[in-house]
């Protein structure tokens, strides 16, 4: 009688996948869009003592594309973010478009670059001030 052993997932020839290329703590591990998504959270935490107790619940969310259809007031361009108001119990929301950003960006440091200006200029809209007055480094207008 054949004795039965649990098959292992090499092949009979002792070949095959040996494990992961790269350990999960790797950045290697992290794909384009959670390291975008680590961008706005970076730039929002730099921003978040500037929202004061009013703003203090304001939540910053990424999507990939924006909406199809645009507010009335924005370009026929593509928007690289937005300022949703508050509905019912959900607070004000920065919204920042992933797709559209990284089209415009020329590499990593100008993606970040973008990133932190699309931020900076939704707070400062969300605040009612010029974005130089949120980040001394902003051009306004």
């Amino acid at each position: 009688m054949p004795i039965v052993t649990a098959r292992s997932t090499r092949d009979r020839r002792g070949r095959g996948m040996r494990g992961p290329l790269a350990w999960p703590p790797v950045p290697a591990m992290l794909t384009r869009a959670e390291r975008f998504d680590d961008l706005v959270l970076d730039s929002a935490d730099r921003l978040r003592p500037l929202l004061g107790q009013r703003y203090a619940a304001t939540e910053f969310a990424v999507e990939d594309v924006p909406p199809t259809d645009p507010a009335p007031w924005e370009a026929q361009e593509a928007p690289l973010g937005r300022l949703i108001g508050p509905q019912g119990r959900t607070p004000h929301r920065v919204v920042v478009y992933r797709r559209p950003i990284e089209a415009r960006a020329r590499d990593e440091a100008d993606l970040g670059d973008l990133i932190h200006s699309v931020v900076v200029e939704q707070v400062a809209a969300l605040l009612g001030v010029p974005p130089s007055e949120v980040d001394p480094r902003q051009q306004d207008g």
